[in-house]
């Protein structure tokens, strides 16, 4: 049977925008970050993060440090009772053909081959119009763009929804239930 699931871009929607994130010290959680993912997990959804990381393609740092960090964020979600189902990264730069580099589909195409995601059914949110184009490209309609990350034009945006971050997200899905 195919899950619904929550996509959840992690830099600017997940924790504070940082440029570059390479260093535990500086990640740190949105407020109501937390809250709001063990909510969709509660109401019948798994959450799957994917995250561009364009800083190891660049030398900025290295896939070892990304994945110290990634460590850390998922021994945080379990602390606090909190089961995300994968991250997919893509490691890439900007100048590399891969498939995997958001606004391209590949790390969602990945995830609903791996888990048979109900795509129809399923929600990304991100901060930035890539992760947005992500998401349609894909065979997301629902989207949620969220105002904690990137600035964002509102009157340009394709995304379904817009919101001042993940805590305002809870409503949104909750209203449009099936």
């Amino acid at each position: 049977m195919s899950i619904p699931v929550i996509f959840l871009d992690r830099d600017g929607v997940i924790n504070k925008e940082v440029n570059y994130l390479s260093r535990i010290e500086d990640f740190v959680f949105i407020d109501g970050a937390i809250d709001s993912i063990k909510y969709l997990l509660g109401i019948g959804y798994e959450i799957i993060v994917i995250t561009n990381q364009s800083g190891i393609a660049r030398g900025l740092y290295t896939l070892e440090d990304y994945h110290v960090i990634n460590s850390w964020m998922l021994n945080e979600f379990k602390r606090a009772d909190i089961n995300i189902l994968d991250v997919f990264f893509c490691p890439h730069g900007p100048e590399d053909d891969c498939s995997c580099r958001k606004p391209k589909p590949g790390m969602i195409l990945d995830a609903r081959k791996k888990y048979d995601i109900d795509l129809s059914n399923s929600w990304l949110v991100g901060d930035k119009e890539d992760d947005i184009a992500c998401a349609i490209s894909a065979g997301i309609r629902n989207t949620v763009l969220v105002k904690s990350g990137h600035p964002i034009s509102i009157e340009s945006s394709n995304a379904k929804y817009i919101k001042e971050s993940l805590a305002e997200v809870m409503e949104v899905i909750k209203t449009n239930l099936n």
